[in-house]
């Protein structure tokens, strides 16, 4: 069984292959797309709704911040992979059976897309299987991927506007307006919302105890995201009639429904984590006075703020690596009440009860007598 080091290490070589690999061709249809100004013009507008969203996800991932580089391999796959695998697919089956550009639209992109997505939530459900602790990291990682695909296609979308060779009108700075206006401030949030339903599959599948669920959930996900993919994109076929039905009857409340189920989700951690940090500390692997400022979001901000006054940067980095390896360690341990624990359970939960033993003796909570390093 291969250790979780040599698991992380080939994700992480097999993404950034594949990414950089696809890179190239996307650059060049990028490039293609249009004169130098209309590209550079089309990636800065297509950049506006970029920030905000990365910003929202990260608001929600605020309990157990997961690995930047890991998120940022998100994005990269989205931006690159998703997109590259997309046409490919998609080509590939033009050529075997022909359909015309509404059933392609309708049903070839969102089959294609969506499944180019997530396969990047079945990598690290595969390879990471330890970065995910249920549904919401499921909502992050999706959310990164969908940010990077719709970055790159909305680069496309404006180029081919601006150029009028998007079949729709001559071209020009009011369609770019257009096009601007419909796809990165009115619905830039389709794609990550879409890639969720995948994303929540896969976090059902790894909190769940039955291998017919773990198989069920991902897949049923899958078919969530391409049935509200269609939806979409056959509305877009209708005119402005069918966009504003749509996106008022359908998106408007599949996007509510999605945040405020992301936002429980995230409000249920507290739950999950004071329970399993609770019984991690009865078992004696660190002490359960530190839990109230582990576990509650303003009082982990107060103890940093405690930290840094008192140690400087050092002071502070060492009490963000205790919480981090605290939480990490809820997380584990709830997975282990529940039956759900990896395979590599001890050897992990061993490392984070060192990480913590090694480090209390140079942090204090406000309250508490200061330690000296």
């Amino acid at each position: 069984m291969s250790s979780p080091r040599r698991d992380s290490v080939a994700f992480t070589v097999a993404v950034t292959v594949l990414a950089v690999a696809c890179a190239v061709p996307m650059a060049v249809l990028v490039g293609l797309s249009g004169a130098a100004s209309t590209v550079v013009l089309a990636m800065l507008l297509a950049a506006v709704p970029v920030g905000p969203l990365v910003a929202a996800y990260l608001w929600l991932d605020r309990y157990e911040p997961e690995p930047r580089y890991l998120l940022a391999l998100g994005l990269a796959w989205g931006g690159f992979v998703a997109t590259a695998g997309a046409l490919l697919i998609s080509g590939i089956g033009q050529l075997v059976a022909p359909v015309s550009a509404e059933q392609s639209l309708a049903i070839v992109s969102p089959l294609t897309e969506e499944a180019s997505k997530g396969a990047f939530l079945l990598l690290l459900l595969w390879w990471r299987r330890s970065e995910l602790d249920g549904i919401l990291d499921g909502i992050v990682y999706a959310g990164m991927v969908g940010i990077g695909f719709a970055f790159v296609e909305n680069v496309l979308y404006l180029a081919a506007a601006y150029n009028g060779t998007d079949g729709l009108g001559p071209g020009g700075t009011e369609a770019v307006t257009s096009t601007f206006l419909f796809r990165c401030v009115f619905s830039p949030f389709a794609h990550p919302l879409f890639t969720a339903f995948t994303g929540i599959g896969v976090g059902i599948a790894v909190a769940s105890r039955s291998r017919v669920v773990r198989v069920v959930a991902p897949l049923a996900g899958y078919l969530f995201a391409v049935v509200g993919h269609s939806a979409w994109n056959s509305a877009t076929l209708q005119g402005i009639s069918g966009f504003v039905s749509v996106y008022v009857v359908v998106m408007a409340p599949a996007l509510l429904l999605v945040i405020a189920f992301a936002v429980w989700a995230r409000s249920s951690e507290r739950s999950i984590l004071l329970a399993a940090l609770g019984d991690a500390a009865r078992r004696g692997l660190f002490p359960g006075e530190d839990i109230v400022w582990l576990v509650d979001l303003r009082a982990r901000r107060e103890a940093r703020s405690f930290a840094r006054a008192r140690g400087g940067a050092a002071g502070l980095r060492a009490m963000k690596d205790y919480q981090a390896a605290a939480i990490e360690l809820g997380f584990l341990h709830h997975r282990y009440l529940r039956g759900t624990a990896p395979h590599d359970f001890s050897e992990r939960g061993q490392d984070f009860v060192n990480q913590l033993q090694a480090i209390r003796p140079q942090i204090s909570f406000p309250g508490q007598v200061v330690a000296t390093p």
